[in-house]
């Protein structure tokens, strides 16, 4: 296994996340309702009459029972009696059916701005530069936004039952204060004041659970990684042969009690809150009955106005209450959108979003030069690479060997636009990348990485890296070359034979010397003018390694190349022989020259040729 420096070196570069978040809940609120716009423009719309119908309902409940009771004290007829109850009954059932109805018409539509924004973080994850996937506060940014859009239950969808309730709330609290407008307004004065103070309690949790969700987030990460472990494929050899399953158990209980420990911390702030608004009710309602009592009693108010002033003071307490929970809960929910947004603009480098158009020349040999570069990883305390001064001539095959964390992947990456210098800067035929748009210069280059990936598709669409316009006499021509063209051809399906059993039970698996023979063609299919090949054939036998380097030559006709190896042998087919240590370069020359002269890389070649003496 080669360098993977970035891997090796960095450490969390998470700071302490902001005490608030970039984005209030009105801006939110409105950047949810442009994004229905854009794809479900009814949700909005059906919000507003949700709300309406539920307040209708809830208003006209209010007058049922007194207006009843009224017919009733003033010996009304049966056939009114009974004509005002079918009214009532009547409008409530439209109030309801009409609520359901847009209920199950705004579903789809909640559904698909979902959606959407789900395909925007998906965008941004795999768009971003390769720098921000190696940030661990990218990554967390990404998770917290994908937890926030992963099911119905989430702020993404839920905002919109909290914005229908919200307004049914607001609407029912001015019918009901236009209601209580003959009472005293000090009572009134008081169900404000005391619903103001229970909501107080509510805020301080969610601004300790904003302050506290990296931490949560953290303790969910590690269950959840705990959990699956055991679940995963490539773990199953080394658990079951070093007998690992109750060590991993042993983890397990320890990340339960952590979660459990968070949780009951935050349990104990909402038990307090909750004893705060009872407390409070209690005192709230009692003195509003009291009040109510001495009018009946003292001042003659009749019973269903008694009734009307009582259910509108109970209703009138509700409304406040709820109107500030909502407050509360659409926050919190805000809080999650402003994630999303904050991730969705996270910083991109120089480039990435922009820049001057590159297109690559047919025919022409590029050359790429380091003017003293250096890069260190985020959180890292030394430059994986520094000073670096090189430049590779069009054309020419270079070769970079060294021990593990000598800066070569680092080197590659860099060269290719993945990562952007520390200091220096790396020129493309004289000219600093950065002024490029990134997306155009990555087009110049195939590669080979160490840390490559298949798809669960077919081989030709592997090779191909699209869909369809395959050109599959082509597809079969790279395969000979990385030399699995014939087991290719011996496969029923041949080139269209599945990937992986992920999602097709016919598909195959290949060998570790398979996969890299098949990742080696499909940075041959791309026929780019660079080619960087990172131990490209670390997973084959001596054999098969020696057939790929006699096709080298073939493979770098015309390009410019960069090609890392550990066995030095495999070096001899470069035009030019980079040695690196501690992210410098330290010899430079050819096969011959470098052994001529006796240095670190004469005895790393004495070294691996006295081990495969000793093994023939």
């Amino acid at each position: 296994m080669d360098d993977n420096d970035g891997n090796n070196q960095m450490q969390s570069s998470d700071a302490h996340a902001p005490e608030r978040p970039r984005y209030g809940m009105w801006r939110n609120s409105a950047f949810m309702v442009r994004l229905a716009w854009c794809n479900a423009r009814v949700v909005p719309f059906i919000v507003v009459a949700m709300a309406l119908a539920a307040a209708g309902r809830s208003i006209t409940e209010l007058y049922v029972g007194p207006t009843v009771l009224n017919r009733i004290e003033t010996h009304a007829s049966p056939v009114l009696l009974l004509a005002t109850i079918g009214v009532f009954t009547a409008t409530l059932t439209v109030f309801a059916a009409v609520r359901a109805y847009f209920d199950v018409c705004s579903e789809t539509g909640r559904i698909a701005t979902r959606i959407a924004l789900l395909r925007l973080i998906n965008g941004k994850s795999a768009s971003t530069a390769y720098a921000n996937t190696l940030d661990t506060r990218f990554r967390a940014s990404e998770e917290q936004s994908a937890q926030a859009c992963n099911s119905n239950w989430t702020a993404t969808e839920r905002i919109w039952d909290t914005w229908t309730v919200l307004l049914t709330d607001i609407v029912g609290f001015v019918a009901y204060l236009s209601v209580l407008s003959g009472l005293d307004p000090r009572l009134i004065a008081l169900i404000l004041a005391t619903s103001l103070a229970a909501y107080l309690p509510g805020k301080r949790i969610n601004e300790w659970g904003f302050r506290h969700r990296r931490e949560l987030q953290a303790r969910r990460k590690r269950l959840g990684y705990l959990y699956t472990l055991g679940d995963e494929p490539r773990y199953a050899k080394d658990i079951r042969i070093f007998g690992l399953s109750g060590w991993i158990g042993e983890l397990r209980d320890g990340a339960v009690r952590a979660m459990a420990s968070f949780l009951h911390r935050r349990e104990r702030i909402h038990l307090w809150a909750n004893v705060i608004d009872v407390a409070l009710a209690f005192a709230r309602n009692g003195i509003a009955y009291a009040y109510l009592l001495h009018l009946t009693l003292d001042q003659g108010l009749s019973a269903s106005r008694f009734l009307l002033y009582a259910t509108a003071v109970s209703g009138f307490t509700t409304w406040v209450t709820d109107i500030l929970d909502r407050f509360g809960e659409l926050n919190r929910q805000s809080l999650e959108i402003s994630a999303i947004r904050e991730f969705l603009e996270w910083p991109e480098p120089a480039g990435m979003e922009g820049g001057e158009a590159l297109h690559a020349i047919p025919g022409h040999e590029y050359a790429i030069a380091f003017d003293h570069v250096s890069y260190r990883y985020p959180g890292a305390d030394h430059d994986s690479v520094h000073d670096i001064d090189l430049t590779i001539q069009p054309g020419e095959s270079i070769a970079i060997v060294g021990l593990n964390g000598a800066g070569k992947t680092t080197l590659v990456k860099l060269a290719c636009g993945l990562l952007d210098p520390t200091e220096g800067r790396v020129l493309l035929d004289g000219i600093d990348i950065r002024r490029y748009a990134r997306r155009d210069y990555y087009e110049l280059f195939a590669t080979v990485f160490q840390d490559f990936s298949v798809l669960d598709t077919t081989i030709a669409q592997n090779v191909a890296q699209r869909i369809d316009g395959i050109d599959t006499r082509r597809v079969i021509d790279c395969l000979d070359q990385a030399g699995l063209g014939d087991t290719v051809r011996s496969l029923p399906d041949g080139a269209d034979t599945h990937l992986g059993r992920s999602i097709y039970e016919d598909g195959i698996e290949l060998s570790g010397g398979q996969t890299q023979r098949l990742m080696l063609a499909r940075a041959l299919y791309r026929n780019a003018p660079i080619l960087l090949l990172d131990e490209p054939t670390a997973a084959l036998d001596p054999i098969a390694e020696d057939d790929i380097y006699r096709h080298y030559q073939a493979m770098t006709d015309g390009r410019t190349s960069m090609f890392i190896s550990h066995r030095l042998a495999s070096t001899r087919f470069c035009e030019r022989i980079l040695v690196m240590d501690d992210g410098r370069i330290t010899e430079e020359g050819t096969h011959d020259s470098l052994l001529a002269a006796n240095g670190a890389y004469a005895r790393l070649f004495d070294v691996q040729s006295r081990y495969y003496r000793h093994d023939a």
